[in-house]
């Protein structure tokens, strides 16, 4: 009997954690967020918790599942219409090489070592740090590469303008500040509630308006 019940609770959690990751959204494992990876971890927790003392109700551990992932759909939905709440919960990608020389500052910020860059530049098949132009950062924990190419001039785009709200960091790297932005935009007759996104590249400001994206 003891067997049976294991054997059941055990298929009815892996129904319910495919269910629940379709739920979650298709992600990579690697691409993972915060939320998610401590979401995933909680419920491997009590799935195994549940299916392991089986004189308790089964109940006990899905009501605490389903409150998680409750939480984690809102966080996303919410995530989804606040750059700053997303910000909070996933951070930001950071720069650590700008136009090929390292940016310590943010390394340390990030707690990220010159042996963690060294390895990830390996991993990519670059010998050196002389020959990549810029590498990110990002929210994973994984690190995008572009290396140097002298038919490409200008900076990296990174985004000036994300759902409507003017992107401090990039400013600072361009050595620009708010009036500066403004400025082009009230030139190009455009204003910041309008853009979903926007960047600056060969002295020109590229935007994707709110009302150009799918919304059906």
């Amino acid at each position: 009997m003891d067997y049976f019940i294991v054997l059941a609770r055990t298929a009815l959690f892996y129904i319910l954690i495919i269910i629940i990751y379709r739920l979650m959204g298709k992600r990579e494992v690697g691409q993972l967020g915060i939320v998610d990876l401590i979401v995933s971890i909680l419920i491997a927790e009590l799935a195994a918790i549940s299916i392991d003392n089986r004189d308790e109700s089964i109940f006990l551990s899905v009501l605490p599942i389903l409150l998680l992932v409750g939480i984690q759909v809102l966080i996303s939905f919410v995530s989804l219409k606040s750059s700053k709440i997303r910000e909070v919960f996933d951070g930001k990608p950071s720069v650590i090489i700008n136009r090929g020389r390292v940016n310590f500052k943010e390394m340390v910020k990030q707690r990220y070592n010159l042996d963690d860059l060294l390895t990830q530049l390996r991993q990519e098949h670059i010998r050196s740090i002389e020959s990549v132009d810029f590498a990110i950062l990002e929210t994973s924990g994984k690190l995008s590469i572009f290396k140097k190419d002298r038919t490409i001039q200008g900076d990296y785009p990174l985004p000036l303008i994300l759902d409507g709200e003017i992107e401090y960091d990039t400013l600072r790297q361009l050595g620009k500040n708010k009036e500066w932005l403004l400025k082009l935009l009230k030139r190009d007759h455009l204003s910041l509630n309008e853009i979903f996104y926007g960047f600056y590249r060969e002295k020109k400001l590229f935007v994707i308006k709110q009302k150009d994206l799918i919304n059906d």
